[in-house]
């Protein structure tokens, strides 16, 4: 009961499935796995949008998603969840004020995504595009490091 009640409510959703839908969720998953791990044979990183939009405030409940009103709760994952489905290292970063080009004054955010065991290549990449002013978002009273 300590849990938030739509957490909860999905844990509880999820305890629920009968077998036959769980395995068959693992023999999908094992497939998409094995999909993304041979396109890392020809590329070293992707890059994609975290979110379908600017972040949400806190207390927002709906985005917009094409156009629909939806839940901010439910769809924010959108383009996250399936690289997670798949076991791969993700490295979220929000994109700069002026790159961002967001009229609701919040961050939009990117994935850098890597093979598994690639952390290393994540943490570079991230730190290489905050460094070149194009990943990072400043924070009032917090001091914007220098450039090394």
């Amino acid at each position: 009961m300590d849990y938030d009640p739509a957490t909860r409510d999905r844990l509880i959703a999820g305890a629920m499935l009968p077998s036959a839908a769980v395995v068959q969720a693992h023999r999908f998953r094992n497939w998409f796995r094995t999909g993304l791990h041979e396109l890392f044979e020809q590329v070293d990183v992707l890059l994609a949008p975290a979110t379908p939009g600017p972040a949400p405030r806190i207390d927002q409940a709906t985005l917009s998603v094409g156009g629909k009103t939806v839940s901010a709760r439910a769809n924010l994952g959108l383009f996250t969840q399936p690289l997670s489905l798949g076991g791969l290292p993700v490295l979220s970063a929000p994109l700069p004020p002026a790159a961002s080009a967001s009229t609701s004054g919040m961050p939009l955010g990117i994935q850098i995504i890597a093979a598994p065991g690639k952390e290393n290549v994540l943490f570079a990449i991230g730190k290489a595009l905050s460094h070149a002013g194009l990943a990072g978002y400043p924070v009032l009273g917090v001091p914007v490091p220098d450039k090394d």
